[in-house]
């Protein structure tokens, strides 16, 4: 059907719909001969907003994929947008990852209330907005890092690579899970006395336009007034396999939509992701287990750091090796781990 536009397929939150878009217009861009089309597809992961995605037991793999790389198999789809770090290194007969997008800052951010915008508010008279806790909210100066929060002090992550790595060095914090967006989960955070602080992927607030200000605000058109960010170094808190990729999943032995991945694809992003999945892969993890992996692109070599906390103690590593051996240094990381 050489007249069907091409076929984008992709969640529908604020997040995957920013990620299609960039893919559409670099396809767009390299491509302004043919036509694109943005198709949005409902995923299991978008239906069970109130789950727990820590319970990998109750919830399938898959969570944020299955449904679109159904549409792929069935043609109704001719490339599916993920996170990266949503795609499981196992993917279905007849498909593959076939291009990966330039990687945007990996790091997690450390969000917080401003103590000195809760004191602003408590000296007003007339809080129009006022509600029951407000006043028991507890905030930070700029630039706070983990050691600054007080003792048993409240975090919220669903996820058990950060609630690992936070313990790791704050094993006094309280971690709690939060669900939603990203908006959704700082208004959590803004509104209930009871969170102290979230962390989020630097990443995904960039491509949702918001901003870090150099006096360390968190600034966007939908960010509650009153937080506060701090990045988060790998040396803190090592990103999760894949974090901050776009990853396009496509069908095997479709030359046609081969031809466009080779346009989209970033060779060294490639071999950073390559090597982490390899590592996650040979650790028999999915996106919810508790390891991390962070790969990168020094010269002509790979730097690859991991981290499991499967065992007690938490065992760490990291290796070295040329840029073409991007799956036997993830593999060879993930012996030293097991």
């Amino acid at each position: 059907m050489p007249d069907r536009p091409i076929l984008i397929a992709t969640r529908g939150s604020a997040l995957a719909l920013a990620q299609a878009h960039a893919i559409f217009d670099q396809c767009r861009r390299a491509f302004p001969g043919l036509r694109f089309e943005i198709k949005i597809i409902k995923t299991t992961g978008d239906k069970l907003q109130t789950a727990s995605l820590a319970k990998t037991e109750s919830l399938p793999k898959g969570l944020f994929t299955k449904e679109l790389e159904v549409a792929l198999l069935q043609h109704r789809a001719d490339l599916a947008v993920h996170s990266l770090k949503d795609l499981p290194t196992d993917l279905p007969a007849g498909l593959k990852l076939g291009a990966v997008s330039k990687r945007a800052d990996p790091r997690d951010v450390l969000i917080y209330r401003d103590a000195a915008y809760l004191k602003r508010q408590l000296a007003n008279p007339n809080p129009e907005e006022w509600s029951p806790g407000h006043a028991a909210r507890r905030g930070l100066h700029p630039k706070a890092t983990l050691r600054d929060f007080a003792p048993g002090a409240t975090v919220a992550t669903s996820s058990t690579r950060r609630k690992a790595q936070l313990l790791a060095v704050r094993p006094d914090l309280r971690v709690v899970e939060i669900r939603g967006n990203v908006v959704t989960r700082l208004q959590k955070l803004a509104d209930n006395a009871e969170l102290d602080a979230t962390i989020l992927a630097a990443a995904g607030l960039a491509r949702l336009n918001f901003e870090i200000t150099p006096e360390g605000h968190l600034r966007g058109d939908a960010v509650p007034e009153g937080l506060l960010a701090t990045v988060l170094e790998p040396e803190v808190m090592l990103p999760c396999v894949g974090q901050a990729a776009i990853g396009i999943e496509v069908r095997g032995g479709d030359e046609r939509i081969a031809t466009i991945c080779e346009r989209l694809n970033h060779h060294d992003t490639l071999q950073c992701v390559t090597a982490e999945r390899a590592f996650l892969h040979a650790m028999g993890g999915g996106c919810q287990s508790p390891v991390a992996a962070y790969a990168e692109v020094i010269g002509e070599r790979l730097w690859v750091r991991a981290v499991s906390f499967r065992q007690e103690p938490a065992r760490r590593g990291e290796t070295k090796g040329d840029l073409r051996e991007a799956v036997a240094l993830g593999e060879r990381l993930a012996a030293e781990l097991k």
